[in-house]
């Protein structure tokens, strides 16, 4: 009797396991987790670390340029700046040849911050125990599926 039940309920449409949506947002908790203790010495959270990685891209940028780099709300955005600028690491101002425009540049320490930041990387690849190749088609798969919500008009 319970065989009949376990395999009609594979075919369940609503079973958790089978959810995609469960399976991104337990990757992506765990994931991040695994950047905590890589963070922690430069003094960055992981929403702070992706702020940096946009910075050390190109700095200055406008937070109207982070937030869509990030695809974070400016309000979102706000705050980490505000936390980064106490910690020394970005400076935020009015663009000289655009009043309207708050730039967010990057400090000396902040720049110096990237060499550390360097270290991750490698660190989470060898955290996680996969393969580059695996990583780099999971990269890809998830651009896919980034790109699919921005399509749809729901992301």
């Amino acid at each position: 009797m319970g065989d009949e039940s376990d395999v009609a309920e594979l075919g369940d449409p609503l079973r958790l396991d089978r959810q995609v949506c469960f399976a991104l947002s337990v990757a992506a908790r765990s994931v991040v987790a695994l950047y905590r203790p890589l963070l922690e010495p430069m003094g960055l959270t992981h929403p702070q670390y992706l702020v940096m990685l946009a910075l050390w891209e190109r700095s200055p940028r406008s937070v109207k340029e982070l937030s869509a780099a990030l695809a974070l709300d400016p309000g979102t955005l706000s705050p980490l700046l505000k936390r980064l600028e106490s910690a020394g690491l970005v400076t935020r101002g009015r663009d000289s040849s655009d009043e309207r425009v708050l730039a967010v540049t990057l400090t000396e320490p902040g720049r110096q911050l990237r060499t550390e930041a360097e270290k991750v990387p490698p660190g989470i690849v060898a955290r996680l125990g996969m393969e580059i190749s695996e990583l780099e088609e999971l990269h890809r798969a998830l651009t896919r599926v980034i790109a699919a919500t921005r399509e749809s008009g729901r992301g």
